[in-house]
């Protein structure tokens, strides 16, 4: 079985550049080093396994690879390909699938051959783009926001937060919309449609009234474009009355899908805001429109950091900066509360929902599609990583399918949904979860000590072996240990005991 935590994590392999044309390969005539390093990077650890071939060269090689490294010695390659040998290879009970029939899905009945979708963005805003992007494994594009405004780009217009491994967590951007003509966007659908016919194009449009929203449609339809994406949502609008100043007002949503529905016949999908507090006025709004489905969630207004010295915020252009639209992994977790909320809700059944943010690795796409996504789009990790990730997203889920024994990806969708509250009143608390240290992982850091003193309830203390005790009258069962441990050697336990009544 897939394990929830991998037994290889982006720890193991941090300073890992995940290099295009990776030396590593060179210097290694059995194996494809970082083809395996990068799906170890995207947790398709067990598809990686199953790659090796029969005999283990690492065992006695000098390991040529890492010396070939961009960071020559410091990223273990043998050590990582002997762990997959011998730690994940034994534990593949399901061989990767050999066909990708499980894939396909559909948009709005337009059939899919698999649910990853480039979101309407730099990634998806030239032909050559787009049709790299298709000869990778893509099954679509939603292109870059197609509109009739005149667009000039600030530069710089990226900024991000970082982890602490360096890599990008978070991503601020002040992109705008296309700044190709609408005539040059559509010879481009045509071409596209043109050279790649089973592929899915989605074409984005801004309108600045009906008129404008009616005619984008039209011309959208007649180029070639499967379905249509009305961008109620894009933060970093210069004019008023724009983008996500439309998909904070439900009566201009309805107005405007209902105006481009009137120049098509091809579906329409409103992409929301998350600038709101509820999602669901906009969504309904649209479905009142005409809308066959919604997709969210785009970028989040945000401020990243502001220099200590000269005082402006990121990124900084001529000394001024601006609120821009923040993504990657970071924001998942708001994109998954968000796409929940739309699928729970009865009045849109029947809408496809295309999900979005945040999305890096099979796994956190897999999150969307439990709680109800039908399509699924990626920009932040492509900007990042590049279209290649597409193989690790495709085989990760594949094999996933497999072991479950779903037939079609179809099946997986919105089944996280029942056991999801928008509250916390329907929880259960009449028992206690205790928290269990694994001894021969734990290292005695005192980690676990000292968060639960500090933001816990003081259940835990180091012996004189500095090994933790725990004492099960002050625990609670909050598992702030089991998250803070650095080693992974705290975990739940598997039973559960009577709460302590409440003291007066």
């Amino acid at each position: 079985m897939i394990p929830l935590e991998p037994r290889i994590s982006r720890a193991d392999m941090i300073r890992c550049a995940l290099c295009s044309d990776a030396p590593c390969d060179s210097a290694c005539p059995k194996l494809d080093p970082s083809g395996l390093l990068r799906s170890l990077w995207f947790r398709a650890e067990q598809a990686a396994a199953q790659r090796l071939p029969k005999e283990n060269p690492c065992l006695t090689c000098g390991a040529p690879c890492e010396r070939a490294c961009v960071r020559a010695g410091e990223v273990p390659i043998r050590d990582l390909m002997n762990r997959l040998y011998y730690q994940v290879l034994p534990e593949c009970e399901t061989s990767v699938p050999q066909d990708e029939s499980r894939l396909a899905c559909d948009l709005c009945g337009i059939p899919l051959e698999n649910p990853f979708l480039l979101s309407s963005s730099v990634v998806a805003s030239t032909y050559d783009m787009c049709a790299r992007a298709f000869e990778a494994g893509w099954a679509g594009a939603c292109f870059k926001t197609i509109c009739n405004l005149d667009i000039h780009e600030a530069s710089p217009r990226f900024s991000a937060v970082l982890g602490d491994n360096g890599s990008i967590a978070g991503f601020k951007n002040i992109e705008q919309l296309s700044d190709h003509s609408t005539a040059e966007n559509m010879a481009i659908f045509r071409k596209l449609k043109a050279n790649y016919p089973h592929k899915f194009i989605l074409a984005s449009i801004m309108g600045q009234n009906e008129e404008e929203w009616t005619e984008l449609a039209r011309m959208c339809q007649e180029a070639g474009a499967d379905a249509v994406e009305l961008n109620f949502s894009c933060p970093n609008m210069a004019e008023g009355g724009l983008g996500s100043d439309i998909g904070q007002v439900p009566e201009l949503v309805e107005r405007f899908t209902a105006a481009a529905k009137r120049g098509c016949t091809i579906p329409v999908l409103a992409k929301l805001t998350p600038n709101v507090d509820r999602m669901s006025p906009a969504a309904e709004a649209a479905r009142r429109g005409g809308a066959d489905g919604l997709a969210a969630i785009n970028t989040i207004k945000s401020v990243v950091g502001v220099n200590p010295h000269t005082y402006v915020s990121a990124p900084a252009v001529h000394g001024q900066s601006a609120f821009g639209g923040y993504s990657g992994n970071a924001v998942k977790p708001i994109a998954l509360r968000f796409v929940a909320e739309l699928a729970q809700n009865p009045n849109l059944k029947g809408l496809h929902l295309s999900a979005m943010g945040g999305v890096e690795t099979w796994q956190d796409a897999l999150e969307f599609i439990l709680l109800g996504g039908g399509s699924i789009q990626v920009t932040t990790a492509i900007m990042q990583y590049g279209y290649r990730i597409i193989d690790d997203l495709k085989t990760g889920l594949n094999l996933y399918l497999a072991e479950k024994g779903f037939d079609s990806v179809r099946q997986a969708v919105g089944l996280g949904l029942d056991s999801l509250s928008s509250t916390t009143d329907s929880l259960e608390r009449d028992t206690i979860l205790y928290p269990q240290f694994v001894r021969d992982r734990c290292i005695g850091c005192g980690r676990c000590e000292i968060s639960c003193a500090d933001g816990g309830h003081q259940a835990i203390r180091l012996d004189r072996n500095r090994r933790p005790k725990l004492d099960g009258g002050k625990c609670v069962g909050c598992h702030l240990c089991v998250l803070i441990c650095p080693q992974k050697a705290i975990v739940p336990s598997k039973k559960r005991v009577a709460a302590k009544a409440p003291t007066a």
